[in-house]
């Protein structure tokens, strides 16, 4: 993906940020406290926060979060939903915190947006010493025969190349992560999956897969044909014909540990 289309998928999110905030999944609770590591109580940076799904997570871990996100639409349905929660604009490229503000930065389905060659640093000035950066990311769980063939009727745009276990762990094994930033320095990542699931109905699992960006950046007419597709499959299997059921998924985290 070059640069104009990364950014083109990057930003499509505003313009879905209602239904994003109803059917994104929040965060495995385990898969946080392992994210942050020991720290009680710590200061947390959610990057790149979105509507507040990883925030309210944090939120309820016990963690004195601050939120930050570029996209006024996302940024509005946060500060609906967590209304005391300091939420500001920002990026990852640009965060407006001080210098060593914070014990953990966290970013729920984001990292891979990041321009780490500039984050980096500004991860590295925010983050106080042997702090955590953690990137953690909801996937299908497809070694559920159903989920899999879930994810092969959906296609790249709906199931994207970190949208299963297999594919997280090759597409985060390579992912750039600052090891230097002035003088930070950061160690060796971490990778880890825990259970998880959301409950689910089969328009509202087809209204969560509309939300991913390469949904979002379709033709109307592709879009409309991909969710047929997959509302198809799902009345076509007993585990989702009728009714609620838990779509089963892991949250995978990649961690770092600033030295």
């Amino acid at each position: 993906m070059d640069q104009d289309e990364r950014h083109r998928h990057a930003s499509s999110f505003g313009a879905a940020a209602v239904a994003y905030a109803e059917h994104r999944p929040d965060y495995a609770r385990a898969a946080v406290r392992w994210a942050l590591g020991s720290a009680p109580a710590p200061r947390v940076l959610d990057l790149g926060a979105g509507t507040g799904k990883l925030t309210a997570t944090l939120v309820a871990a016990g963690a004195h979060v601050t939120a930050v996100e570029p996209d006024p639409g996302m940024l509005t349905e946060l500060r609906r939903a967590l209304p005391d929660v300091p939420a500001l604009p920002g990026s990852a490229e640009s965060i407006p915190l001080p210098d060593a503000s914070v014990d953990a930065v966290l970013a729920g389905n984001a990292m891979h947006w990041f321009d780490m060659a500039v984050a980096g640093p500004e991860i590295a000035r925010v983050l106080g010493s042997g702090g955590v950066l953690a990137g953690l990311w909801n996937v299908l769980d497809d070694r559920v025969d159903w989920v899999a063939g879930l994810a092969r009727v959906s296609g790249s745009a709906a199931v994207g190349p970190r949208d299963t276990p297999a594919s997280w762990r090759l597409e985060t094994a390579t992912m750039h992560l600052p090891r230097t930033g002035g003088a930070a320095r950061f160690g060796s990542p971490e990778q880890a999956e825990f259970p998880h699931g959301q409950r689910r109905t089969a328009d509202s699992l087809v209204a969560t897969l509309a939300t991913r960006a390469g949904m979002l950046v379709m033709t109307e007419q592709e879009r409309q044909a991909t969710l047929g597709r997959i509302r198809g499959y799902l009345a076509s299997r007993p585990e989702t014909a009728a009714g609620e059921f838990v779509l089963p998924m892991l949250t995978c985290v990649l961690r770092v540990r600033r030295l």
